[in-house]
Parts: C-alpha cells; structure tokens; sequence
C-alpha cells in the first residue's frame, strides 16, 4: 500500500481535523495530501484541474455523480474531471487512526501532450483515438501505478533543484498507465454485451468463454481476422496486459473462486481454471498472489470460520 515518509507528520502543519490539507506544487502537477483526524460526514471538496485521488489509509464513502456510493479504501484510485464535485463521509476517522488520502491534479497541457503522444506512437484499433477519461472511474490500482504513486509522493516532497525534471516523466507514465486502465475496464465491460463491433472486445468475451480449452495467440488472431503480430501488439496496446498474461489473469480469478469454497480441492480449482499443468498452476498462482494455492484455500476458509 501507499504510504507517507515517517518524517510527514512532524513536518506538516495540522490546522483542521477535517481534510488537512498540505499541498506540493510542481510546473505540470500539484500533489495534496489530505487527513482527517474524527468522524465527519458530506464533506464537498473539487479541483480546478483533472484530478487522481488515491486512498492511503482508513476508509471513506464516496458520493459521485455517476456511480454508486462506494467504500474508497487503501490500494484504490478515482480519476475525476475537472471541477468535479466529490462529496464524502468519513465513518471511521479518529485522532490516533486519521483517514489519509492524496489527490494529485494534472495540468491540462500535460494531459494533451501525453495524450498526443501516446495516439502518435500507440494508435488505437479501428482508427480511434485515445483521450482522457471525462467521467468519474474508480479502479483499483496495480503495481505499476501503486510504486509511480509512491515514487511521486517522495519526489514532491524532497527539496531537489532538478525534481520537475524526475516527475514528468513520472507523471507522463501514470497517465498513459491510468487511460490503459481505463481502456481495459471499457473491453471488459463491453464483452458482456454483444460487442461484434469491437474485435478487442469480442476476444475478451470468447476467452472468457472458452477459458477451460486450449487458447493461444495464433487461433485469438485469427477470431480477430488479424494477423498474430498486429493482435499480439493491438489486444497488449489497449489492455495494457498481453493476451497471454490476460488468460492467465482470468484462470487465477476462476481458480480463487473455486478454492474460496469450502468443500474444494486445490485440484478441483486447478481443472475448472483451465491449467494444462499443475504444477504450472500452482507455480504462477504463487507467482500471481505471493501465496501457494493451499496457502491461499487455508487462508480463505480460516477467514469465512472467523466471520461466520
């Protein structure tokens, strides 16, 4: 998870316990870090510029405008539009366990120029253009996002002469990394529907359909009426993940499931995922989740005892 230098309290000034603000500025960006110290409920807070709030510890219950409430917890991001209104309550705040959470606010003309860039060099399927999302999108943030967030947050804070220099490329990274999010979230959405318009989108649908046969690059491709390269570099470009990885990711969340269940073996979750192998299975689930899958299964089940 994120997580502020040990030096961050004592050199910050503490002057509200609702959404302490202290702010960084750099030429292309402007990083807040916000607490609040007691429980406090619709507290309203926007920003002039497009804007990343990403959780760092406690729990907040976020209001937008076209999404459900949800809990915003550590390890989550939301991207908002400029001059979007959040309204948020914070039910588990206290002195001792204050909620904190960044907002990082990107300048307008780093967005088009990366944007820009990324459409010069990565164009999109179909003849379409990449763009910066102009509607809330929360997401949870994987590891490439989670250590530049966590690189920015030491580089805005440490006083170095050449420090714009070091986020922008920084900052450049996490956007083309935040519209790939984005891009992804769009297919998967997409594949539940009847998506014959979207040949990324139609893949993602017949490998989650197909997910216990064989699957590779050549017969994908050929669904897609592309060639092996131009499919490998498209499905890669816009979901951030190649298609390999992609159907690796999908027989993890299947074997997760199926070893959540009390009464399963971790053979049962290895043949209802897909695996050829299992011990292929059991080395990229480790691999995937930093944890063996009979790890995983004794974990789960001790939990749902504890709950239950």
């Amino acid at each position: 998870m994120l997580s502020l230098s040990s030096s961050y309290p004592s050199r910050r000034k503490l002057e509200t316990l609702v959404e302490n603000r202290t702010i960084h500025t750099l030429n292309n960006a402007e990083l807040n870090i916000f607490e609040t110290h007691l429980q406090a409920q619709e507290v309203l807070l926007k920003f002039p510029d497009p804007v990343l709030a990403s959780m760092l510890t406690g729990k907040k219950i976020m209001h937008l405008q076209g999404l459900e409430s949800f809990d915003f917890l550590p390890g989550e991001s939301v991207i908002l539009p400029q001059n979007e209104l959040m309204c948020i309550d914070f039910p588990e705040a206290t002195a001792h366990k204050p909620t904190q959470c960044l907002a990082l606010a990107f300048s307008t003309d780093l967005i088009k120029s990366t944007v820009q860039v990324l459409n010069e060099n990565s164009p999109k399927q179909e003849g379409k253009e990449w763009k910066m999302t102009d509607y809330n999108f929360h997401f949870t943030n994987d590891i490439a996002i989670q250590q530049i967030l966590q690189r920015l947050i030491f580089i805005f804070a440490e006083n170095h002469p050449s420090k714009d220099f070091f986020a922008n490329s920084l900052l450049q990274e996490l956007l083309i990394r935040i519209v790939q999010t984005e891009s992804k979230g769009l297919h998967l959405k997409n594949a539940n529907t009847n998506c014959t318009d979207d040949r990324i989108s139609y893949i993602i649908k017949f490998i989650k359909e197909n997910i216990t046969k064989q699957l590779s690059v050549e017969n994908l491709s050929d669904k897609a009426y592309m060639s092996e390269s131009s499919f490998y570099r498209i499905f890669k470009n816009e979901m951030g993940i190649s298609p390999n990885d992609f159907i690796i990711e999908e027989r993890i969340k299947i074997a997760e499931e199926v070893l959540k269940r009390k009464k399963t073996s971790i053979k049962e979750a290895y043949l209802a995922s897909g695996f050829n192998s299992f011990s292929y299975f059991c080395r990229v689930f480790k691999k995937k989740k930093n944890i063996s899958p009979s790890q995983y299964k004794a974990k789960e089940n001790s939990l749902a005892q504890w709950v239950n």
